[in-house]
């Protein structure tokens, strides 16, 4: 059987080749770690619920206090809320994925 070597110039296959080289290293390096434990995935839970519970508590601060000084039809409260809990949710969502790159 014989085996077709690739040219060198072949920018995609190196872009491959780079790819597999950091997924396996990246699995090396996780194997050699071990299990994380239980204390590592109550610690990311405790992370990741207050990088959503900051911002809420934020956005509901900032519309009470703006509910003191106008009287608005609208409710600043619950429109702050809203806007806190969505990018709270969004930081959390954007810190799993980067962590999860990392291992």
């Amino acid at each position: 059987m014989m085996v077709r070597q690739r040219p060198e110039s072949d920018d995609r296959g190196s872009d491959i080749d780079q790819e597999i080289a950091r997924k396996t290293e990246r699995k090396l390096k996780a194997r050699g770690e071990g299990d994380r434990g239980v204390w590592f995935g109550l610690g990311m839970f405790g992370l990741v619920g207050w990088s959503v519970a900051v911002p809420t508590i934020a956005g509901v601060a900032l519309g009470l206090w703006i509910d003191a000084r106008r009287q608005d039809r609208i409710s600043w409260t619950l429109t702050f809320l809203i806007i806190g809990l969505a990018l709270g949710c969004l930081n959390a969502w954007l810190w799993i994925k980067r962590e999860g790159r990392h291992d």
